[in-house]
């Protein structure tokens, strides 16, 4: 894994967005894969701005986004569509060609993790894999555990990772849901490039373990060690753990 350390929370942005859009420029139709949470915001803040200054183009971008609550529609406040409404899609000013979801309200949540895959697999996997990092070490939402699984899957939130996310929800933890839908460590460790995100000393000792520790699933961020081109983008406060 290739680290970059950078100043600060703003710098880490403006370097993600050279990349996204050096990505998008080399490759219009690029397959871009999208994180929620409170690290990409200002990547995104850049995005819109970059495109709306002409400086990047979604027409012909596919994007797909990591995870999503059970139980929520995508028209819930607390849902990661809305979410990305707020944030990306909704404010530019031509949206991506296509924007693929998980439907954590599906009638049939094992036939809604089926048609992800077949669709991640129909737009050839990730080209460009956008990352952020949990405290606790989970990318998308695959937890710490015994095991990983490979394929899309539904999962139970740790404590701390429904906390992580209260703001969704006013503050409320007990109000975000306990179960969720995400890719698997597969999509992820397939994708042509990954960028992780981190920012912050809240999140030093999990970008430490994941640079430097062992491979475990434990912190299942570790794993991108083994990626074939996975760029780590840190502040100095999340990297302040590294040697």
């Amino acid at each position: 894994m290739k680290v970059r350390i950078l100043a600060s929370a703003d710098e880490v942005a403006d370097a993600a967005v050279r990349e996204v859009a050096a990505a998008i420029r080399l490759n219009p139709s690029l397959v871009l894969g999208l994180p929620t949470g409170r690290t990409p915001l200002r990547l995104y803040d850049r995005l819109v701005a970059w495109e709306r200054a002409g400086r990047v183009s979604f027409a012909r971008v596919t994007t797909f986004n990591l995870d999503e609550f059970i139980g929520l529609p995508a028209g819930d406040p607390g849902s990661y569509r809305a979410f990305m409404e707020r944030h990306l899609f909704g404010r530019l000013r031509q949206r991506p060609h296509r924007i693929n979801f998980l439907d954590g309200n599906a009638a049939d949540l094992d036939a809604e993790l089926e048609r992800y895959d077949r669709a991640l697999s129909r737009a050839g996997g990730i080209d460009l894999q956008l990352l952020g990092l949990g405290t606790n070490g989970h990318v998308g939402f695959n937890e710490p555990g015994a095991t990983l699984n490979t394929h899309s899957h539904r999962v139970r939130l740790h404590n701390k990772t429904r906390a992580a996310n209260a703001d969704l929800f006013e503050g409320n933890v007990r109000r975000v849901p306990r179960e969720a839908l995400t890719v698997g460590m597969s999509t992820i460790m397939c994708a042509n490039r990954a960028l992780m995100l981190a920012t912050g000393r809240g999140k030093a000792p999990a970008v430490a373990a994941m640079v430097q520790g062992p491979l475990t699933t434990r912190l299942p961020a570790s794993f991108l060690q083994l990626h074939r081109d996975a760029v780590g983008l840190f502040d100095t406060a999340a990297a302040a753990g590294l040697q």
